[in-house]
C-alpha cells in the first residue's frame, strides 16, 4: 500500500523552517522538514494545515506543491509531498508550542546536509533547492 507524507517547507526569503524531532522512534532526535503522514480520506493541504497546528499550534497557508519522492519505511511505500507553507509569524518573538519536537529553528539551505536530516526529507533536498534558488534568485 502506497501511503503519502507532507513536508512544509517554509521559506522567508533566505532561511528554511526545520525542527529537531524529539528523541523516540526511528527518526528521533534528528531535523526535518515538518510534517507528517495524510490521514484516510484527508486532502494533503488539509492535513499540512492540521499537522502543523498539532505540533507547532499555528495557523498556516498553503502553497504549491514543489517536490515529491518515493521511499520505502518498514517496508510500507511513501510518496512524499513539499508544500509551501506560510508561517502567520516567525516564532521567534512569539514562540511556537511544540508537542513533536525539542526545538525548531530557521537555518541556510546550504547547511542542512550538514544536519543530522531525515533520509526521507534528503531526497527531496535537491528539488526543494532548485525551486527556491528559481523562484528566488538571491537564494
Amino acid at each position: 500500500m502506497n501511503r503519502t507524507s507532507i513536508a512544509c517547507i517554509a521559506f522567508d526569503g533566505r532561511k528554511v523552517f526545520i525542527a529537531h524531532r524529539n528523541p523516540v522512534g526511528q527518526m528521533g532526535g534528528r531535523w526535518e522538514f515538518p510534517g507528517g503522514k495524510v490521514e484516510e480520506g484527508e486532502d494533503e493541504k488539509d492535513s499540512i494545515v492540521r499537522e502543523l497546528q498539532e505540533e507547532f499550534g499555528v495557523e498556516v497557508t498553503v502553497g504549491d506543491r514543489i517536490a515529491e519522492a518515493s521511499f520505502k519505511h518498514n517496508s510500507d511505500e511513501f510518496s512524499l509531498h513539499a508544500y509551501l507553507v506560510q508561517f502567520p509569524h516567525n516564532g521567534l518573538e512569539k514562540k511556537f508550542t511544540l508537542t513533536e519536537h525539542t526545538e525548531y529553528r530557521w537555518a541556510e539551505l546550504a547547511e542542512i546536509p550538514q544536519l543530522n536530516f531525515v533520509d526521507s526529507d534528503m531526497l527531496i533536498y535537491p528539488q526543494i533547492c532548485k525551486y527556491l534558488a528559481q523562484s528566488l534568485p538571491d537564494v
